[in-house]
């Protein structure tokens, strides 16, 4: 058997982020074979993650991608154990290698779909591909979920991230014009509702959209709060109630974080109106570790 160096065990840890004892054991049953010893840790790597899948993963990052015409945004929200991980620049990379993959592949919007899609680097899949990196990095991981944005018109995608990777927004914004999307005032405007979106946490863009079991849930709460009081008051203070419970949790109804007696519908009408044309938020997407989902 060739003699297992430091180099050769050194070269397999570059390529594999194996632990040193792990890759000289690697190679020692592989009779020193670089390749066949990646082969090993990598069946090494799978078995690991099966057994350490039942594991809590309630730390992670949430990362996003636009491409360079801003018509294609991807974001995700992968979890690992510890924030120690979280932090480490390997986990990075491989949250990175995630959003390439997504990128560049065919589009869809179920996430055992995507991980059962074939992976353009060594794993014969995406899900194989996160099982790998977690014998790597010695904890559990998953991509929890992820939205893919691709933008049909004028408009853009955007996004935004915040406090290191702990909260992510991805929007779709249209214009009524090329001229109006490609505008800096526009982009600007944007930014700024991302950083909104992140800070005040909406649910929908519109009332329409808030699912009718939650208004339900709300109302009968507005309701026992009013118990006694004559009928005609008491569906006068629900309707004035539940306009306000709206007022926080749609979009466009929100105060605008930086001039809170503006809403979002009324930023989006003056700045349209400045700009010369319409613009309107068609969806959004928030994600927060940690958070039930």
């Amino acid at each position: 058997m060739p003699e297992i160096t430091v180099e050769l065990i050194k070269t397999l840890r570059d390529k594999t982020n194996a632990g040193m004892m792990d890759c000289k054991a690697a190679l020692k049953e592989a009779d020193g074979d670089l390749d066949a010893a990646e082969t090993v840790l990598r069946k090494k790597g799978v078995a690991a993650a099966d057994k350490k899948a039942s594991r809590a993963t309630s730390e992670g990052a949430i990362a996003a991608r636009i491409n360079d015409d801003a018509k294609t945004g991807v974001l995700v929200e992968v979890n690992c154990e510890t924030d120690f991980v979280a932090k480490n620049d390997k986990f990075r990379a491989f949250v990175e290698s995630i959003l390439d993959h997504i990128v560049g592949s065919e589009k869809t919007d179920s996430l055992e779909a995507l991980l059962a899609q074939p992976y353009a680097g060594e794993a014969e899949t995406l899900d194989l591909h996160i099982k790998e990196q977690v014998g790597a990095l010695g904890e559990n991981m998953a991509l929890s979920r992820f939205a893919r944005f691709d933008l049909d018109g004028n408009g853009v995608v955007g996004q935004y991230i915040h406090m290191q990777g702990k909260v992510g927004v991805l929007i779709e914004v249209k214009a009524s014009s090329p001229e109006l999307a490609s505008n800096e005032a526009f982009r600007d405007l944007v930014k700024d509702i991302t950083l909104h979106i992140a800070a005040a946490s909406p649910i929908c863009i519109t009332r329409e959209e808030v699912p009718q079991a939650t208004i339900d849930k709300e109302r009968e709460i507005y309701a026992d709060q009013v118990k006694g009081k004559p009928e005609n008051i008491i569906e006068k203070i629900l309707g004035g109630k539940l306009d306000k419970f709206f007022s926080t949790v749609c979009l466009l109804e929100q105060g605008f974080i930086k001039d809170t007696d503006q809403s979002i519908a009324d930023l989006l009408k003056a700045k349209g109106s400045e700009l010369g044309g319409d613009i309107t938020i068609s969806r959004f997407v928030r994600y927060a570790i940690g958070e039930e989902l």
